[in-house]
């Protein structure tokens, strides 16, 4: 057998977990276009009665989102939730200091969830409360606007705005990125975890039954990493029950090797997290588990981003300014890919995760104004991972050909997770890093039912900078692969260079 090949083998009694469908999650921030001219354009030749894009809807449904995060990000620190409800003529603009942006408010709470609504019942909101510039009793005065039935100050007033029904908001962000130096309102972790803990406390007294996410890092790069975790979670532990984690990846200086590799940092960061919150439980002597919520996590060109924030002039405060649009290559889609198999591998402990963001910023969906929607080529890893990724993850050891990398050492070519539908299907979803190398790869079944390959997609290209635009949407799709096979409960497949692939057995 040659050294050239990746193996692993998959058993129904070697598990990870069962992946939660908030996995697949997003996120919708007032940045950009995201919002306005993204999900929202009045007068849009396909906007509904209610100003929201048809054709972003059709895509969003495509891509199989599930818990959508709102409205920020860095916007939420500034945020006063006040101006987002009630007529819309009457709401005020306001300047937004985290983009160096004028928000409108035209699309605001009301307008969120009445987009969720649209999506169906898998889209369920996920609201940040602004921990920046505001305190516990803004949290509550929302968390009443938003949840109570009937027959108090907040709740009458949502009734009188048009929305007698509760918007029965469950899951709660409290703040975002506080450890950031560059976040509104920026605090130390114990004058954070203090605050939390307080806002924590006084929604539980609301709603016992709401689900809490602390902050965590904002990555793993930052000097307070770890100890900030620590310190938060020690004030926190028994009123949350998630730490937030965000991490974006970009090529440095050109190195692809180490780029397509990002999965490497991902899955340290998860494991270096759960570390961190169970020392935490165990040093409190609590029974409690705390889970993960990637709640921001994507390809991200950042460099170019900072760049460009150093020319803005201090004056100019434009509306929904054309923000953070990267254009995203087969490279980056392989790489978002693999980042999905990273957090599917934890799925035991990353139980929410949001992709960032849905639409023009980052995002894999792209309009314009006017004009079309078109799916970037990141869509589809994460298209396929949401509609093929359910039911319980199987523990996956790779042995696997190495390459060098600059950033992460020797690391695997192959980069693989599996998970075991309900009805006994199986899917494989692995990356082959090579960018000139095809990989072979064989998959012992154990105890496995499936006894035929249904499908093997593959995202690859002779140009790994292809690129999918207005003028040519569908320069990059999945394509078939021919050749696959499970003979005697073995799976032999050939992956290409630079591929994500989708594998599904039955």
């Amino acid at each position: 057998m040659s050294k050239s090949t990746a193996r692993f083998t998959l058993d129904p009694a070697f598990t990870i977990g069962d992946v939660n469908p908030r996995l697949f999650g997003s996120f919708v921030e007032h940045l950009g276009r995201c919002v306005y001219t993204g999900v929202y354009e009045p007068g849009h030749p396909s906007a509904d009665a209610d100003g929201i894009r048809t054709d972003v809807l059709d895509l969003v449904r495509e891509l199989g989102v599930t818990a959508i995060r709102y409205p920020g990000g860095n916007f939420v620190s500034g945020y006063k939730w006040e101006d987002s409800v009630g007529p819309v003529d009457d709401r005020p603009r306001r300047l937004d200091l985290a983009w160096h942006s004028t928000e409108t408010n035209r699309f605001g709470l009301s307008e969120y969830i009445a987009f969720l609504k649209k999506l169906g019942p898998q889209a369920e909101p996920m609201m940040a409360v602004n921990l920046g510039t505001r305190g516990v009793a803004e949290a509550l005065e929302l968390q009443e606007y938003a949840n109570h039935p009937a027959g108090t100050a907040l709740s009458d007033l949502r009734a009188a705005h048009g929305d007698k029904d509760p918007f029965g908001i469950r899951l709660w962000c409290l703040g975002n990125e506080m450890d950031g130096p560059w976040q509104t309102g920026h605090k130390t972790a114990t004058e954070y975890g203090r605050l939390a803990a307080e806002t924590a406390r006084a929604m539980r007294q609301q709603d016992p039954g709401v689900e809490l996410v602390a902050c965590g890092s904002s990555s793993q790069a930052m000097p307070t990493f770890a100890e900030w975790e620590a310190t938060v979670l020690e004030e926190t532990y028994e009123l949350v029950d998630y730490i937030s984690l965000h991490a974006y990846y970009e090529p440095v200086d050109g190195d692809v090797d180490s780029f397509l590799a990002s999965a490497v940092d991902m899955e340290s960061f998860i494991e270096n997290v759960v570390a961190t919150a169970d020392h935490v439980g165990a040093k409190l002597k609590s029974k409690k588990r705390i889970n993960l919520s990637f709640d921001e996590w994507n390809v991200w060109y950042l460099s170019q981003w900072e760049a460009h924030a150093r020319t803005i002039a201090p004056s100019d405060w434009p509306e929904a300014p054309r923000l953070l649009e990267d254009n995203y290559s087969v490279t980056d889609a392989v790489v978002l890919g693999s980042l999905l198999i990273a957090l599917l591998r934890h799925a035991d402990r990353v139980t929410v995760a949001c992709l960032a963001q849905l639409v023009n910023v980052i995002a894999p969906i792209m309009t314009e104004p006017g004009g079309p929607a078109w799916r970037q080529t990141t869509f589809f890893p994460f298209a396929q991972a949401s509609r093929y990724g359910r039911g319980r993850v199987l523990d996956v050891r790779v042995d696997s050909p190495t390459y060098a990398t600059k950033k992460y050492g020797e690391t695997d070519l192959l980069h693989a997770t599996a998970v075991r539908a309900d009805d006994g299907t199986v899917t494989v979803f692995a990356v082959n890093r090579s960018r000139t190398e095809p990989l072979p790869l064989e998959v012992a079944l154990n105890g496995l039912e499936p006894t035929t390959v249904v499908e093997h997609s593959a995202l690859a290209d002779a140009d790994p900078d292809a690129r999918n635009t207005r003028t040519d949407p569908d320069r990059v799709t999945p394509h078939p692969v021919e050749g696959t096979a499970l003979t005697d409960g073995t799976l032999t497949a050939v992956l290409e260079p630079l591929s994500w692939n989708v594998i599904r057995l039955a």
